[in-house]
């Protein structure tokens, strides 16, 4: 399947996720027609589009790709009218969810995809509240999406086997990396490696080890920056030499078994939570957020370019 099967995208939910994915189906030259409920909705949409067009612009926009072919309507019915795809980004709730899937089928062609951006609930638990449920897949991003590429795809229950190729082959023609889960699990994939970090960090933190700004420095300076690159597999791949992750876990395996048997476990108690707040504002005190965050998405727009033309990284 080409990306030209679709023309015409729907956004279903508005907020920074939505308006993300909005711009970014914009950069690749489709109409997209967007709705939402919310007061304030389509002006918030507008602006945050806007602000995502300059950097959208430096990875090279596709051809007739403008913002002047986004629409908004306030009225799911009329919004989704003709559309052949829609990215669902509505609340982590699963009885709007069932809702909004119900009424997003209603609106739409039987052949159209619905694709969810949701961050853990499970598909089999939602789409048959559509009429298409067989149309139904996860498609869900990585803040922000208009510029981090993966995107994990996952079907349910009754979702067929071409939607989930279907989604697969269009969201790698726009210049997504999709990937394939082939069983659905609470928390998809990428999001239940980070929690597993989280998961030490704060607890290294809450038993005094180290701060949080040496902790973020220890990944952001350290095994970050080889993440960036290339996965925790490959990398322990290239660390194990010529007998590469064979070798590492032969010579290595018990001493990583024996860290992973002392790794902590802890729940998110006013003083955690605390221990985090303090440590973000002590690590801020000489940072602007706004400024900071502006310099992340430059260094990343260049990083992705530069692996984009690196074909020996996967």
């Amino acid at each position: 399947m080409s990306q030209n099967k679709f023309s015409k995208i729907g956004i279903v939910g508005t907020g920074v996720i939505g308006a993300s994915w909005a711009a970014y189906y914009l950069s690749r030259g489709f109409d997209v027609s967007a709705t939402d409920p919310a007061p304030g909705a389509e002006e918030n949409l507008r602006n945050l589009t806007r602000s995502f067009w300059e950097p959208l612009g430096r990875f090279g926009l596709a051809k007739g790709a403008s913002l002047d072919r986004l629409t908004f309507d306030a009225d799911l019915g009329k919004a989704l009218a003709g559309v052949e795809f829609v990215q669902e980004n509505g609340p982590e709730r699963l009885d709007i969810k069932r809702q909004l899937l119900a009424d997003v089928s209603a609106a739409i062609g039987d052949d159209a995809i619905i694709a969810t951006s949701s961050s853990g609930i499970l598909i089999s638990d939602i789409q048959d509240a559509a009429k298409n449920p067989g149309r139904v897949v996860l498609g869900h991003p990585f803040n922000p999406p208009h510029l981090i590429p993966l995107v994990e795809v996952v079907g349910g229950k009754l979702t067929t086997a071409e939607t989930i190729e279907q989604t697969l082959a269009f969201y790698t023609a726009i210049g997504k990396k999709p990937i394939h889960i082939k069983r659905e699990i609470k928390g998809h994939i990428a999001n239940r490696l980070q929690a597993a970090l989280w998961r030490e960090a704060f607890y290294l933190v809450d038993q005094g080890v180290a701060s949080v700004s040496d902790i973020d420095t220890a990944i952001a300076h350290g095994p970050g920056l080889r993440w960036a690159l290339l996965g925790p597999f490959m990398n322990l791949h290239l660390s194990g030499g010529a007998g590469g992750i064979g070798h590492v876990i032969d010579h290595l395996g018990p001493p990583i078994e024996s860290w992973w048997r002392d790794l902590g476990d802890l729940s998110f108690t006013p003083a955690v939570r605390a221990e985090a707040v303090s440590g973000i504002e002590e690590e801020l005190k000489a940072r602007s957020l706004d400024a900071m965050t502006r310099a992340r998405d430059d260094v990343l727009i260049q990083l992705l370019s530069l692996k984009s033309a690196t074909p020996t990284l996967p």
